[in-house]
């Protein structure tokens, strides 16, 4: 079991990513692993520290709740945050400048992206968008295009397989034992293998390859993404309008799909205009 200081130290780690800190039954990531350690160390048993906010650890929170005499809902807010001996104050965050999508136009591009969903992960895209200069409709509906095909419209920011396939690659710098499911796919862009963790954590100034969960949380994610497609020169390839090219770097498809080029040229029609 982790020392108080250990894990007061990881969680400031986190926060300083600025992960969301209100947590509830569903949540998933490196801070409800740290919720799970505080209520374990606190005597109120989580379940398993796997980083799912499952019933056994919405057990625990409601447990914990009723123990301190709080509310009794199940949500983890600064108030619970406060009584697992956290003082967190989220530092304050600009607003990027730039052209931006909106709602509307994101779900116009993904009518399959839940408003809640793309409601949660448009701040991250905007930002992650104008970090890598992704800011003109034809590099938008490029980069777009790729996320929709990858991740079936931002509902899957994490591979649902266990990552037993990618064992012992060495071109993706699986040479450990369990490198394939530490190191399976995760994120927009789902992110794969230890040798891609370690490079995209180095550009970022992330330590994803000893925290390769926190690929999943949208912020870094999105991070991801970008900087996976600036380091292929991807702008400058969409700025020329070679879809296919964009697909061959991004992705290695070398054929694009019909349902793949339908995101690109919806999403080229509609911000064009």
């Amino acid at each position: 079991m982790p020392t108080p200081t250990e894990i007061d130290t990881s969680f400031l780690q986190l926060t300083s990513l600025g992960l969301p800190t209100v947590l509830h039954k569903g949540s998933r990531g490196p801070l409800v692993i740290e919720l799970q350690r505080r209520l374990m160390a606190a005597g109120f048993n989580p379940g398993p520290t796997d980083g799912s906010f499952g019933a056994q650890t919405e057990d625990a929170v409601l447990s914990f709740q009723r123990d301190k005499g709080m509310t009794v809902d199940g949500i983890v807010d600064s108030g619970t945050w406060r009584e697992l001996g956290v003082q967190f104050q989220p530092p304050e965050r600009e607003e990027p400048e730039g052209p931006g999508l909106s709602l509307e136009q994101l779900r116009t591009v993904m009518p399959n992206c839940s408003e809640m969903q793309a409601t949660e992960l448009l701040p991250h895209l905007n930002t992650a968008m104008l970090e890598a200069d992704i800011t003109t409709p034809q590099r938008q509906a490029a980069f777009l295009a790729e996320l929709a095909f990858v991740t079936g419209q931002l509902n899957m920011l994490e591979e649902p397989d266990s990552g037993e396939q990618y064992e012992g690659l060495e071109d993706l710098g699986n040479v450990r034992p369990g490198d394939g499911p530490r190191y399976k796919g995760r994120g927009p862009l789902l992110l794969t293998g230890r040798a891609n963790y370690r490079a995209a954590g180095k550009a970022l100034g992330i330590d994803l390859e000893n925290n390769p969960e926190l690929a999943v949380n949208p912020e870094v994610g999105f991070r991801v993404a970008a900087w996976y497609w600036t380091s292929r020169d991807l702008n400058q390839v969409a700025d020329q309008g070679d879809f296919e090219e964009v697909t061959r770097r991004f992705i290695g498809r070398d054929t694009v799909l019909p349902r793949h080029r339908v995101f690109y040229r919806r999403a080229l029609s509609m911000l064009a205009h």
